[in-house]
């Protein structure tokens, strides 16, 4: 019910998704009500609030809109087919109308004259193509569990269920699936059910003539280009068939062209692969895993001589963004995932892109590279250019020192500080444990910077002291020097801020302070006209 005490709290509160405030003096368009009724709906449910103001700080204003509501809620049913409720409100200043709104049902959104509804700022506009398919996602099973009507068992080929057996009995340890049918082997992975076969089946046992009929878009297709130049490709390979058919010659293709890149260090040499299989192996098998088979796009392996792309449709599952990817897992494709851990395609659900960025980090490659993802495919760019070969060798050494190698989460900080990245909070806590293995160290200000080890073995001591900083024995030393260089005149404030340009004001008064202790420096004057002199012991 509405009460004086709850529209009090609505004049404080901003709006929302959820509440919506129009002051409708003196009338209210039946029209406009309908959409945003209907947009409200459509993000869930909510209250269109008539007679207060829209703009803060808000205040009732009355409105005279829709006396009769019994006959606006006939209508508004017979419109959206949505149970609305309404109650007027007399306030002391004023009518007060709430249109209660209940959400839409899963995955059905509300349309209402051939528009899908939303709300944008103090309008309603028709819903985007991505917002709508997010919609009707909620509601669809996961479709690599459909059955397919048109599929039968012919559909799979021998050899790929051969395939998958095997994998799934090395990975099991079990040899009664060695030894089970086909059937059986199909029944129990749940690939063929009672009802029929799933699209998982045809996507991962399916003949080349069954995919070409029945699922066309599950296919991959390879090619290698020397360059970016357009044009054919140097090499295009197109696989169409079941992915336990053809998993194995995805890698065993790039690595024909997989160059070693050689690196020296002293008299240490190394060669360092421009692609490494791991991460290969792991893009292809997202790829075919979380793809959007409902999309007739095929994935696409692109080899270039140092980057490699993988492009598959449908974009990334609703509620996975490029930033939370290594700590969300949501597939697509559960059966196939389902099938993936049972053959140890995948040590783990959700650890492959983990995988990625932990290789990348230990082969001193740039991370995996999104750029081009959007809603509509997922593309992702793996460089094979190392761009600090004595990362590789610091990261090898920190390994061969600790009882086991370094976990990923520690790998991504390590990352962030030797690029000067602001380090992710989720990832901070792991701050401290680095900090008591030696591997970073605090810098003051709240910053870290990897050890001073680290830089030693990269032959950077002084990128080591630059980011630290100069010890405070050294900054009281260069202040005073300043201040004797300049001991006829005396060294201004703003002049000693500038000896040491990446302290603060603060941090300068404090090695003042320790100079004047000391009794080698004293102040003249106060506030912006002091001057610093060196005391006559110490002027020379």
């Amino acid at each position: 019910m509405i009460t004086a005490e709850r529209i009090d709290r609505w004049l404080h509160a901003p709006e929302d998704e959820h509440v919506e405030f129009k002051s409708a003096r003196n009338d209210y368009s039946f029209d406009n009500l309908v959409k945003y009724c209907a947009a409200l709906a459509n993000e869930g449910g909510g209250a269109l609030i008539l007679g207060i103001s829209d703009t803060m700080p808000r205040e009732v204003v009355g409105s005279r809109a829709f006396g009769n509501l019994p006959d606006t809620l006939e209508r508004l049913l017979q419109k959206i087919h949505l149970r609305i409720t309404a109650e007027a409100f007399q306030h002391p200043k004023g009518r007060v109308v709430v249109f209660e709104v209940p959400g839409r049902p899963l995955g059905v959104p509300i349309e209402v004259g051939g528009t899908y509804w939303m709300r944008s700022g103090e309008q309603v506009i028709g819903m985007t193509p991505d917002r709508l398919r997010d919609i009707f996602d909620e509601a669809t099973p996961d479709f690599s569990a459909v059955i397919c009507p048109k599929a039968t068992a012919a559909d799979l080929d021998p050899r790929a269920i051969d395939a998958f057996r095997k994998a799934w009995a090395k990975k099991s340890g079990n040899s009664a699936i060695a030894a089970a049918s086909d059937a059986q082997l199909l029944a129990d992975s749940e690939l063929v059910t009672d009802a029929g076969v799933t699209f998982a089946a045809l996507a991962l046992l399916g003949t080349h003539k069954a995919l070409g009929r029945l699922l066309p878009q599950a296919e991959v297709v390879f090619e290698y280009r020397s360059s970016d130049a357009t044009g054919p490709a140097n090499q295009r390979i197109e696989f169409r068939e079941g992915f336990f058919l053809f998993y194995e010659r995805i890698w065993e293709t790039v690595a024909l062209r997989n160059d070693l890149q050689h690196y020296q260090e002293g008299m240490h040499i190394w060669d360092v692969p421009t692609f490494h299989e791991t991460s290969v192996r792991e893009l292809f098998y997202n790829a075919v895993a979380h793809r959007d088979y409902r999309d007739q796009g095929s994935v696409w392996v692109r080899q270039y001589p140092r980057r490699l792309e993988v492009v598959s449709p449908g974009g990334l599952p609703k509620d996975i963004t490029v930033e939370n990817i290594l700590w969300r897992q949501k597939p697509r494709n559960r059966r196939i995932s389902d099938t993936f851990l049972r053959a140890g395609i995948v040590e783990r659900a959700g650890q492959g892109m983990n995988r990625v960025y932990e290789t990348c980090i230990r082969f001193g490659n740039p991370l995996p590279d999104f750029t081009y993802t959007d809603p509509h495919e997922v593309f992702i760019r793996l460089s094979g250019v190392v761009e600090d070969p004595r990362l590789i060798e610091f990261l090898s050494k920190v390994d061969a020192e600790q009882a086991t190698p370094l976990p990923g989460d520690h790998l991504l900080v390590v990352n962030a500080i030797h690029r000067g990245e602001k380090v992710p909070e989720r990832l901070r806590p792991t701050l401290s444990d680095l900090v008591e293995r030696g591997i970073v160290e605090h810098a003051g200000g709240g910053k870290h910077v990897l050890s001073r080890r680290f830089h030693a073995a990269l032959g950077r001591k002084g990128t080591y002291t630059r980011k630290v900083g100069l010890d405070r024995e050294t900054n009281k030393a260069l202040l005073l020097k300043h201040i004797r260089d300049n001991a006829a005149e005396g060294a201004r404030m703003e002049d000693l801020l500038q000896v040491l340009p990446s302290h603060s004001r603060g941090q300068v008064k404090g090695l003042l302070s320790d100079l004047a202790r000391e009794g080698k420096a004293r102040p003249v004057g106060r506030t912006k006209a002091a001057r610093w002199f060196p005391e006559p012991e110490s002027a020379e």
